[in-house]
């Protein structure tokens, strides 16, 4: 592939989508902070020398920096890892700075930015699923794998699958979601099988699957799969889409925690961990599947984004929430030292987890 194949193929598509989550997110951020009456200074889509700004009204400075992995807002007054107010603010300025706000002011502050991003593919969900419609297709066997789980249980071809683990079970994407939320653990699987319903006992198997963008993922599968025959495009009124949208923000979300927590123990390998690279990928595949689909793969994105920046490391929004719990707790904010030192540790893991993720999907670009 030429470099400017690459370019409009992956890297435009990539810088778009990534441009999008970290706006929205910081955006959050700053109009919370501005609605506390905390002075933001510096507004900025990536980090390092700036490539092009301006400042509005009211002194914000608006910039686009060279690096393009993240962004940041810099309130009036930071100073350290504490936030503490800096010496050379002016004292009738002090009152706009972020440190000099009460706690539950500095936790709404802090936690928009990820609400920002839930807030926003709530939005993208609700009006895809309004406008466009949202593809179903019933939860109806057509076709069970010689050999697979679903075979050993006893599922058999025209069995309408209604729950698993107890979770109802509406469509057959149903089932995508649900499945790997359990993983290659004993599960109960619900049929109705000629107006009979029946609790199946199962254990899924981890089999080599396509992700929809032309690649393959290790997923946990029953072996049942649908013709397609009943499927359609079902448009949602107003309040369905909302709640068909907050059911599609808590699946993914649902998802992504399973997956960390079964890599975490080791049931899935390190290898379908990935970063900067596979989103660019995934983000080129998509723009090449059309509009519908990379807006739902912003969405998507946007949703691991809000919920990764909760986790409590130290320089994630999810670190300082749970420094400011402390304070609130303890009546005064942990030390300074501590918390410079609990910085450098969460910065130390953040790299290092680019940097391996980064590896992983060269490694796996090589392997083909």
């Amino acid at each position: 592939m030429d470099v400017l194949s690459f370019f409009s193929t992956y890297l435009v598509p990539f810088l778009l989508t990534l441009t999008v989550v970290v706006f929205v997110h910081e955006l959050g951020h700053f109009l919370v902070a501005r609605w506390n009456g905390v002075h933001v200074e510096v507004f900025s889509i990536g980090f390092g020398p700036e490539i092009i700004g301006f400042d509005d009204a009211r002194g914000t400075r608006w910039k686009i920096s060279l690096i393009p992995l993240g962004g940041y807002v810099r309130f009036l007054g930071d100073a350290d890892a504490s936030s503490a107010v800096a010496a050379d603010v002016a004292v009738e300025d002090r009152e706009r700075a972020f440190a000099s706000k009460r706690v539950w002011q500095r936790v709404a502050i802090v936690f928009a930015g990820p609400a920002a991003n839930f807030l926003f593919a709530l939005v993208v969900f609700s009006l895809v699923f309004m406008f466009v419609g949202k593809p179903f297709t019933p939860a109806v066997v057509d076709r069970v794998s010689e050999g697979s789980p679903a075979a050993a249980a006893g599922i058999q071809p025209g069995d309408e699958i209604t729950a698993i683990e107890g979770r109802a079970v509406r469509q057959f994407e149903d089932l995508r979601m649900l499945v790997p939320v359990y993983g290659a653990a004993p599960m109960r699987v619900t049929v109705l099988r000629n107006g009979q319903e029946l609790v199946l006992h199962t254990v899924p198997e981890w089999r080599e699957m396509p992700d929809g963008f032309g690649k393959t993922q290790k997923i946990p599968v029953l072996g049942v799969s649908s013709s397609g025959s009943a499927f359609r495009i079902e448009r949602l009124g107003p309040l369905d889409s909302v709640v068909e949208a907050v059911n599609r923000t808590w699946s993914v979300s649902v998802s992504t925690l399973a997956a960390l927590g079964q890599i975490v123990v080791g049931t899935r390998g390190v290898e379908d961990l990935g970063g900067p690279v596979r989103i660019a990928e995934y983000s080129g595949n998509a723009a090449q599947l059309g509009f519908l689909s990379m807006i739902m793969f912003v969405a998507v994105l946007s949703v691991n984004l809000g919920l990764i920046n909760l986790f409590p490391i130290p320089a994630l929004d999810g670190g300082h929430l749970v420094l400011y719990a402390w304070e609130a707790v303890c009546g005064r904010p942990l030390g300074e030292k501590a918390q410079e030192i609990g910085l450098r540790i969460g910065l130390i893991l953040l790299f290092g987890l680019m940097i391996f993720t980064t590896w992983n999907d060269i490694l796996r670009l090589i392997a083909g």
